[in-house]
């Protein structure tokens, strides 16, 4: 509302609420320290779990940095701000999200504190990008190149990304599944993990026991007993279209005047029902896999030609088994040909557990899809290793689709910040002050390290510092001694990709809650019961 002539002259509805000036600035930036806040303890091979309640009572237990910011209940649109920039670093480069977001607040921490001082948001953003481009040199210089069939670097970039999760015991092995993996869907320099890997987690057993399986592990079972449990040799159709009677439409009209009308239509269906399976098996089928349905008829015809066949297969499954096994997705049975097979080693159903059982295609010859399975105790404790796998693999495919390397343990993040520092001597403007906050912003890596490793913050950054000064570009936080390190001779390896998106995501958002400076926010409109709807049916909706 504003005054003219002693007139009011009404702007927004009522109800709107409307915050501008410092104490927007204030909170927002109070939002998104909190967010940061959040995850700080879970970083690094020290790093703490997170235990995320919901309101049924399911625990998530984790690590993981971006799970942690998509399992919390926020309202406020900025701390949402930072969760869509931690989630844009995770489908980026798959790992990193912890680190984006603790850069991101020290970042807006250090501008509060210039904002108290006088120099405006804008002159701040600018020192930021200077100063962000200015890293970004830096790790260009520190950058090691190596190449994608040394799997002594790749097994060290994968055991980074593991280490601190729960499946650190079974690293050896699981980095060699992760690294054979990620290999074998290497197409065009690209690693495509999230949709030409498929991590199938069985309760049971061991960690140990986990496996790399080239092919595809359908949670299905055989549509009839009568078939065949095992095929090997297999040959297989992957079907659209479905396999059983048509059902006739509401609106469908047929005239029977005798009984034995009545028969030859039944039997002009089975015939036609008959034909679409002959034709499986005469292009050499003896595996079927079938998006839709599979009738009782059908069923019984499959399983007397010795042929093994699945229903409802799920879409992203039948797309994983035609890039695994070489076959082509038909729409229609009588049109299928030999060439538009796909051929496995072995297909067989197995139990998993007592009452499951779990198809598995196995022995592809140059699968462009595989499965990784993998074996826990409880469904709390699988889902913690399928998110530590996700983040290896997805660290293994930036390194063989970048091939560069970086020092990690902060070692990278002190390089930077010295490098950053004497360049901010050379500057003459208030951006000056910007860029020697963001040197200091950054150095909250090796500092919130040490932390979490019960280790004093000061006495690790003095000591990285002297070190980086001495030219020991590498030199970075060995949490298992408790001082600073070569972190290549130790393998504590991270992608160049990984750490480049980290500084455009945190001065991104940075940049983005600091231009803020006026916050409108619309009235809270109560939903109300539908007509015939009592309220308590509403909130349980």
């Amino acid at each position: 509302m504003a005054g003219m002539s002693g007139y009011p002259i009404v702007v927004l509805k009522e109800g709107h609420k409307r915050e501008t000036g410092r104490d927007v600035q204030r909170k927002n930036i109070m939002a998104a320290i909190a967010v940061a806040e959040a995850v700080r303890s879970t970083l690094g091979p020290k790093g703490m779990d997170k235990m995320m309640v919901d309101n049924t009572g399911d625990a998530v237990v984790t690590n993981d940095g971006a799970t942690i910011l998509w399992e919390m209940d926020i309202e406020h649109p900025v701390a949402k701000m930072i969760v869509e920039v931690a989630k844009a670093q995770d489908d980026e480069v798959g790992d990193g999200t912890t680190t984006a977001v603790i850069v991101a607040g020290e970042l807006l921490k250090k501008a509060e504190s210039l904002i108290d001082k006088g120099i405006h948001p804008t002159t701040i953003v600018m020192g930021y990008k200077q100063a962000a481009a200015r890293a970004r040199s830096v790790l260009d210089k520190m950058a090691i190149s190596v190449s994608g069939q040394d799997r002594q670097i790749l097994t060290r970039i994968a055991q980074t990304a593991m280490t601190g999760k729960s499946i650190e015991g079974q690293k050896e092995s699981l980095s060699q599944i992760c690294i054979d993996a990620a290999l074998a869907i290497l197409e065009d320099g690209k690693v495509d993990v999230d949709n030409r890997i498929k991590i199938v987690k069985i309760t049971g057993g061991r960690l140990a026991d986990s496996n790399l399986n080239r092919g595809v592990v359908l949670e299905m079972e055989r549509v009839s007993n009568e078939m065949p449990r095992q095929i090997k040799e297999a040959r297989i159709a992957l079907l659209d279209g479905t396999l059983e009677l048509k059902k006739l439409g509401t609106d469908a009209k047929i005239t029977i005047s005798h009984p034995e009308s009545m028969m030859s239509f039944k039997k002009g269906e089975e015939a036609v029902l008959e034909e679409q399976v002959e034709s499986l098996a005469r292009a050499g089928a003896n595996v079927v896999f079938c998006q839709k349905g599979i009738g009782v008829a059908a069923q019984g015809m499959l399983a007397r030609r010795g042929i093994l066949a699945a229903r409802r297969v799920k879409d992203e499954d039948m797309k994983l088994l035609a890039l695994a096994t070489g076959g082509r997705i038909v729409g229609d049975a009588m049109q299928i040909t030999p060439a538009d097979l796909g051929s496995a080693e072995l297909v067989e159903e197995r139990k998993v557990k007592k009452e499951k059982s779990m198809i598995f295609v196995e022995g592809c010859k140059n699968p462009r899809a595989v499965s990784i399975i993998v074996h826990g105790g409880s469904e709390v404790y699988l889902d913690e290793q399928e998110r530590a796998l996700h983040d290896a693999l997805y660290v293994v495919g930036d390194v063989l689709t970048s091939g560069r390397i970086v020092a990690g343990g902060g070692a990278a993040e002190v390089e930077m910040a010295e490098d950053i520092r004497h360049y901010a001597s050379t500057l003459s403007g208030r951006e000056q002050l910007a860029v020697t906050a963001f040197a200091e912003a950054i150095e909250a890596i090796p500092k919130v390290l040490a932390e979490n490793a019960g280790l004093d913050p000061v006495d690790i950054l003095v000591s990285l510092r002297s070190a980086h000064g001495s030219g020991q570009k590498n030199a970075g936080l060995d949490a298992s001694i408790g001082k600073s390190a070569d972190m290549v001779e130790k393998g504590v390896v991270e992608p160049l990709r990984v750490k480049e998106q980290v500084l455009k995501s945190a001065s991104e958002a940075a940049a983005m809650v600091l231009r803020v400076d006026d916050l409108i926010a619309a009235k809270r409109e109560e939903l109300k019961p539908k007509p015939g709807q009592s309220p308590h049916d509403y909130t349980m909706m």
